[in-house]
């Protein structure tokens, strides 16, 4: 349904409708222009060649600097969403099961079914601040449990997993013998202090999945990274070589500048974004909406006693606003996904409409 709602909002701006894009995580923010000039030095110094699958050594000596691990744990990928991709391919192609859970990104469940690896869905629920059980946790892995997927923050609560419970989670995985992924991916610009995976094992026994589309408003960019154990870092890269080959140079040069101002652009974008939050959140509060107030950007996933959030997000579309409904990311029909990803005062008019409309 989310992608359903994303092609239905482009469809009514083609017939000249105009649309307030609450509905993707795509920020608004322009990519900053010395990450952008950053990019035109490079293609101009001709590095616009095959280069290696790895990624290039000085960007993976840098993010292997920020992380505590060595150069060999991290590969380079074209955006977070292939390296999820290519970790669960490889570590799942030949069956198994994936625990998740929700509500979550929807991308997960859709790579697991594509490679034919089944999933089990954990639920959490806003009423428990969306912490997970651990007891329902370790009941539900099996002798064919190869992982365990952790979005932290989470998308689309904006939620972070408390230390307690991401170190039960953790002794858990690790008594099981089964692997952790965490997608990290809006961790550097959360609002509170986020307890990586990495805390927990320097010998990367776990996988985190992370990028740069959200830190450095670098979406379209597509480059991401996957820091884990030397081996499986080895095996993507001879999946890149035989499909991607390589993240354009020129790109890792970006990426690398953007490294270089990150906590320069981190706090602007982290500012901008608890700006947001505070307006969605009094907004919401005063119509008479349930949520967890976000933890990090970008997302509200508010609910409302009795709302099928389908039909709901539909009727919005049509008055003039994007959103997703809740069950694009799990069995949430009383909940939608509000992205504040758009202007100020076009996410002040959303907001008023959709307090509006469930009225």
């Amino acid at each position: 349904m989310l992608y359903e709602i994303n092609e239905k909002a482009l469809k009514l701006e083609s017939e000249g409708k105009k649309i307030i894009r609450l509905n993707l995580g795509d920020p608004d923010m322009a990519t900053p222009p010395e990450i952008v000039e950053a990019a035109y030095a490079s293609m101009k110094a001709g590095k616009t060649k095959y280069a290696s699958s790895y990624g290039e050594t000085r960007l993976r000596q840098k993010l292997a600097e920020a992380h505590g691990v060595k150069v060999e744990n991290v590969v380079i990928t074209p955006g977070s969403k292939w390296g999820i991709f290519a970790t669960m391919f490889l570590m799942m192609k030949g069956g198994g099961n994936v625990i998740i859970p929700t509500p979550y990104w929807t991308a997960y469940d859709l790579t697991a079914k594509a490679i034919g690896a089944k999933t089990k869905l954990l639920r959490t629920e806003l009423e428990n601040d969306w912490k997970v059980d651990l007891e329902a946790l370790e009941s539900m892995i099996d002798k064919d449990t190869r992982m365990i997927i952790l979005n932290n923050p989470n998308n689309p609560t904006s939620k972070v997993i408390d230390p307690e419970t991401l170190d039960g989670i953790v002794e858990i995985a690790n008594k099981k013998g089964i692997t952790i992924l965490s997608d990290e991916v809006y961790g550097t610009i959360a609002f509170t202090k986020t307890k990586s995976i990495l805390e927990y094992d320097g010998a990367c026994r776990h996988i985190l999945s992370n990028g740069f589309s959200k830190t450095f408003t670098m979406t379209g960019w597509r480059i991401g990274y996957i820091i884990a154990n030397k081996m499986l870092v080895d095996n993507i890269t001879k999946l890149n070589q035989i499909t991607i080959n390589n993240v354009p140079v020129f790109i890792q040069d970006a990426a690398l500048k953007g490294l270089e101002l990150h906590r320069e652009i981190a706090s602007k974008i982290k500012e901008k974004y608890r700006h947001r939050a505070d307006l969605a959140t009094t907004k919401l509060a005063a119509a008479g909406f349930k949520f967890s107030k976000p933890d990090a950007p970008f997302y509200v996933f508010p609910k409302l006693d009795g709302l099928d959030s389908e039909k709901f997000t539909l009727n919005l579309l049509d008055k003039g606003v994007a959103v997703a409904p809740g069950t694009a990311f799990g069995d949430y029909r009383e909940h939608f996904r509000i992205s504040l990803t758009a202007p100020d005062e076009e996410i002040e008019v959303a907001l008023d409409k959709i307090c509006e409309a469930a009225q």
